[in-house]
């Protein structure tokens, strides 16, 4: 089981942990959410809990609970800036279909 980042985005997470002072890295996840089922969850993590995996990529942690880790096994984590819209992207492999606004999925 893996989880990767691009460098871009291991460029923004180092950004966010720098400014806001501390961090162990950041949290990946899933939850019930939307028309699809499943929505992504990003968050920064000042304490890792002891049921979390962690991944090291590209010198950034990568923690992610054991549940959301079945759904996520395998995803690249990316950012980008299209325009005035700028965030990160989940390029996960295991997605079987996305709802039209692209806010939520299912495997």
């Amino acid at each position: 089981m893996a989880i990767s980042l691009t460098e871009a985005a291991a460029d923004r997470v180092r950004t966010f942990l720098e400014s806001r002072g501390k961090g162990e890295g950041v949290r990946l996840g899933v939850r019930t959410s939307g028309c699809s089922g499943m929505a992504y969850v990003l968050e920064f993590v000042d304490e890792v809990n002891d049921d979390d995996e962690v991944f090291e990529d590209r010198g950034v942690k990568v923690i992610i609970d054991k549940k959301s880790l079945l759904y996520l096994d395998g995803t690249e984590l990316d950012y980008g800036k299209e325009g005035l819209n700028e965030g990160f992207k989940f390029n996960n492999p295991n997605v079987k279909n996305e709802c039209g606004c692209g806010e939520s999925f299912t495997i």
